[in-house]
């Protein structure tokens, strides 16, 4: 089972992936959250069932309260623990390189993906991530 999580605090960009995803089998679970301290939480909740932790995370880097940073720092933290791989990228609205060059930083963080999304540059990193296909 292929499970995807998007977090980000824009409904808009919940929209414009949810409708980009829209048609493809990528994925069987796609969860669409604000809350990233919340998926860390069910991340190292479950740190040794590989089956319950997604497959690939897209985070956004500019949310109130809990940041993309925060979410980053921390899934640093736990990375060493965690049973699984878990690509991770980022998507962001900013333009400014040391944002790219700082998440570049963390292992786990594959690339930086400038707003708005586009379904090709999608499609890429999940063919890339070889997450397709059941």
């Amino acid at each position: 089972m292929r499970k995807l999580v998007f977090i980000d605090d824009d409904p808009i960009d919940h929209f414009l992936m949810k409708h980009i995803l829209r048609g493809k089998d990528y994925f069987d679970i796609t969860t669409y959250t604000i809350y990233g301290s919340l998926v860390l939480d069910y991340i190292e909740e479950h740190k040794f069932e590989p089956e319950k932790l997604p497959d690939l995370i897209f985070v956004d880097l500019n949310m109130p309260q809990f940041s993309g940073w925060d979410f980053l720092k921390r899934m640093e933290q736990m990375q060493h623990e965690i049973s699984k791989d878990i690509p991770v990228f980022v998507i962001s609205s900013s333009l400014r390189p040391a944002d790219k060059a700082t998440s570049s930083k963390y292992p786990f963080v594959h690339d930086f993906i400038s707003k708005p999304v586009n379904g090709e540059e999608i499609d890429r990193i999940i063919r890339a991530q070889k997450v397709t296909g059941s």
